[in-house]
């Protein structure tokens, strides 16, 4: 029996932004799980662990520097790849300093983001 396929989930308020980003991910083998926002993802955790979360930072309700915040405070912390299309330095620096893995400027090239995605997943 083969072992199960990684779990990506993938949380950006862009209907299209997921729907792309999931189609991505199943392509290259992963199991995919998407929502609109932080509320939606944390709501899951218990039921399907993901293995990695794509994050957008800009979305209503939760901000991802919000829900990366509350993903690296859980006693087991879920590797994070920051992607976003309002790039600064500050949010950067913010998303590197609190632990994400990558962080990624829409658009995504996909290769870029599926090499973070298989660092991400491998631990590092």
């Amino acid at each position: 029996m083969d072992p199960p396929r990684q779990l990506i989930a993938i949380v950006d308020d862009e209907e299209s932004v997921r729907r792309a980003l999931t189609r991505l991910m199943v392509s290259a083998g992963f199991r995919a799980r998407s929502f609109s926002g932080g509320k939606a993802l944390l709501a899951s955790l218990g039921a399907d662990r993901p293995n990695c979360i794509v994050l957008d930072l800009h979305m209503p309700e939760v901000s991802g520097f919000e829900l990366q915040a509350q993903l690296r405070a859980s006693p087991q912390p879920l590797p994070v790849i920051v992607i976003t299309g309002h790039d600064t330095p500050e949010s950067q620096k913010r998303a590197l300093a609190a632990g994400a893995v990558a962080y990624l400027r829409k658009p995504v090239d996909d290769q870029v983001l599926l090499d973070a995605v298989a660092r991400a997943v491998a631990g590092g």
